[in-house]
């Protein structure tokens, strides 16, 4: 898995290498959609005997030579289109990415990253540590050049689905003022921050096991030792962090014996159900042969976004099941803490179920068991065993708050400064 995103294209600064891979990406959206319109015609067709078709999803005869057509043509534009980008690209100067471009490709690699990275896209986003949206290049003088070496304290924070490494710098929900959680704990007590930024669109699993090795790889080559490593996982970003826990395991790295503390914010611990929802849509697409076509566009969504359906972390975890053993991948060393998010401005006191923060139901965040399921055939999750004094429930936000409210600031500072 690790391999798979290394020999991914990275993104090329330069504007031609950004219209280069957005052509490519347009131009296989005109092959799908015409596969689907060709697809419906072919069931349609089914009641007329006259239109050929054949078993392959292809039709024939005068209707098909349309469609290979259309195919071909597409083609022959994004050819030409690659060729005249790739003359360009000599002629252009590298830039740095704005904030909009960031963000335009976060999200783009969150609903299609998988895809991408298996087309050779250059807009498919190659795992990096960062800071301020530089990657760090992670060999020992390097890192002595741009840190100072008696700082032995590291902060590594991991983003969530669609997002990017810049986005922890938000703004506050009363507009008061912008905040990151990573630069407030560098000043008040004393962390580097460093900042994932990876394709959230791959598994969970792929991404986790790459986190382990670019961990361990980072704590080898820093300065001074490392005597505590503290992870803030954001949604997706807290599981990647338990997943790389699991891959690390597996391949006896050193950087757990650092890794003190996990902080998840708003992290689907049990799943998402706004996935479920879509994975609903996607059964009764398929009931019928005439809706069937347009299934695919459900299936669009990324294999990330697909294993937030169950919070499934590791490549055991069947992707359409729910995990049974969940404790299996938490660190008995480690101290973890939950804080969830709710929309309700404050508790109701009569043990009445909280509403969600827009994404995650609150008992998902916090690792609690949900009670069994509706289909008997599925087991019931183990919960994570987090006590009750390392979680948090914050009234009156939603998912994306947890980047800047001072309410949950102050609880990550008074948990990080004990």
């Amino acid at each position: 898995m690790i391999r798979q995103i290394k020999n991914s294209a990275a993104i090329d600064a330069s504007d031609a290498a950004y219209l280069s891979g957005t052509s490519q990406l347009l131009i296989d959206a005109i092959e799908g959609v015409t596969d689907i319109v060709e697809d419906l015609h072919r069931h349609i067709a089914g009641a007329a005997p006259l239109v050929g078709k054949s078993s392959s999803g292809r039709t024939r005869g005068i209707t098909g030579l349309v469609y290979r057509s259309v195919r071909g043509v597409t083609r022959a534009v994004g050819f030409g289109l690659d060729v005249g980008f790739a003359q360009l690209m000599p002629l252009l100067n590298k830039q740095a990415s704005s904030l909009r471009r960031e963000a335009v490709l976060a999200a783009l690699n969150g609903v299609f990253g998988d895809y991408l990275v298996a087309h050779q896209n250059p807009l498919a986003i190659i795992m990096q540590l960062r800071q301020h949206g530089r990657p760090l290049v992670l060999n020992n003088a390097a890192l002595a050049t741009s840190f100072a070496t008696e700082n032995h304290k590291l902060l590594v924070l991991v983003h969530g689905l669609c997002m990017n490494d810049l986005q922890w710098n938000r703004e506050r929900p009363d507009h008061s003022a912008t905040h990151d959680h990573g630069a407030s704990l560098a000043r008040d007590l004393g962390y580097t921050p460093i900042y994932l930024h990876y394709n959230s669109g791959c598994h969970i699993a792929t991404n986790g096991e790459a986190f382990a090795a670019m961990l361990e790889q980072l704590l080898q080559a820093w300065p001074v030792p490392v005597s505590e490593l503290t992870i803030i996982g954001h949604s997706m970003g807290g599981l990647v962090a338990r997943s790389a826990c699991h891959y690390a395991g597996q391949a006896n790295h050193n950087w757990t014996q650092r890794l003190k503390k996990i902080i998840f914010l708003g992290t689907p611990h049990h799943g998402a159900p706004l996935e479920r929802a879509g994975n609903w849509v996607d059964m009764l697409l398929d009931i019928s042969p005439y809706t069937a076509p347009f299934a695919r566009l459900g299936k669009v969504r990324s294999a990330g976004i697909k294993d937030l359906r169950y919070g499934r972390i590791i490549d055991e975890e069947l992707p359409d099941c729910k995990p049974v053993q969940r404790t299996r991948n938490i660190n008995q060393r480690v101290k973890y803490y939950a804080i969830a998010a709710t929309q309700q401005k404050q508790s109701s006191g009569d043990g009445a179920r909280l509403r969600s923060d827009g994404l995650v139901p609150v008992k998902s965040a916090l690792g609690l068991s949900q009670g069994q399921p509706k289909d008997a055939a599925k087991p019931t999750p183990i919960p994570i065993l987090i006590p009750v004094s390392r979680q948090r429930i914050c009234y009156g936000l939603n998912h994306f708050d947890l980047l800047s409210s001072s309410e949950v600031y102050d609880q990550i500072y008074r948990w990080l400064a004990k």
